[in-house]
C-alpha cells in the first residue's frame, strides 16, 4: 500500500471524526464571529445612514464580495482538512468574488473620468482599512487555528492560509458595514491587501502549530 492509498484508507475509516471536526470548525467559526462582531460594535461601529447606503449597488457588491469569499473559503476549509480529499469545487468557487470584484472595478472604470480613477482607488481611509480587516479577522483565524489543531493536516501551511483566507473574507465584511470608502477600485485593492495579509499570517502561523 503506498501513501496515498494509506491516506485513503484513513480518510474512509473516521467519517465520524471528520463530522466532528467540522462540528468543531463551524462551532469555532460561530465563536470567531462573535467576538469579531463585539469587537466591531466596541470599537467604529456602523457607518452613518447605513441603512440607506446598502441601497446603492456598490455597497451590495462589497457585500456580496466579501460573502462570497467566506462561502467559498469555508468549504475549501473543509475539504483542505480531510486527507485524501480533493478541492472539488470550492477551489474554482474561489475566482466568484474576483470575478465580482473586475466586473465591478469595469463598471467604475467606465462610469468615470480617468482623472479621478487614482482617487477612487485610494480612498480616504485606506491605512484603516488595512488596520481594521486584520483585526476584526484576529479572533475568527485564532478560534480557526486552534480547532484545526485538533485535525493535525497533512499541509499545515495550506490549511493555515485557507483558515486565514475565510478569517480575512468574514473581516472584511464586517468592516464593509462601516467602511465609507465604496469605489469597487478601492474593494479591488485595499480590501484585497488586507485579506491577503491574514492569509499571510494564517498560512505563517499554520506551519508553525499545525505541524504532525
Amino acid at each position: 500500500m503506498n501513501a496515498d492509498e494509506l491516506i485513503r484508507a484513513l480518510a474512509a475509516d473516521t467519517p465520524p471524526q471528520a463530522s466532528s471536526l467540522n462540528r468543531s470548525i463551524a462551532q469555532a467559526m460561530m465563536i470567531g464571529v462573535v467576538c469579531a462582531l463585539a469587537l466591531f460594535f466596541a470599537t467604529i461601529g456602523p457607518r452613518p445612514g447605513l441603512a440607506s447606503a446598502i441601497h446603492d449597488p456598490r455597497v451590495i457588491l462589497k457585500f456580496l464580495t466579501t460573502l462570497s469569499l467566506v462561502i467559498a473559503a469555508g468549504g475549501l476549509l473543509l475539504r483542505t482538512i480531510r486527507p485524501g480529499a480533493g478541492r472539488g469545487w470550492w477551489a474554482i468557487a474561489l475566482l466568484l468574488p474576483a470575478l465580482l470584484i473586475a466586473l465591478g472595478a469595469i463598471v467604475e472604470l467606465n462610469a468615470f473620468p480617468r482623472e479621478m480613477w487614482g482617487a477612487r482607488l485610494v480612498g480616504r481611509f485606506a491605512p484603516f482599512c488595512l488596520v481594521c480587516v486584520p483585526l476584526l479577522s484576529a479572533p475568527i483565524l485564532a478560534a480557526l487555528l486552534f480547532v484545526l489543531r485538533q485535525g493535525a493536516p497533512i499541509r499545515p501551511g495550506l490549511a493555515g492560509a485557507v483558515a486565514g483566507l475565510l478569517a480575512g473574507g468574514a473581516g472584511a465584511f464586517i468592516y464593509a458595514a462601516h467602511c465609507p470608502d465604496d469605489s469597487p477600485l478601492f474593494l479591488m485593492t485595499w480590501y484585497s491587501l488586507s485579506i491577503a495579509l491574514v492569509t499571510l499570517v494564517g498560512s505563517l502561523i499554520g506551519r508553525r502549530i499545525l505541524r504532525w
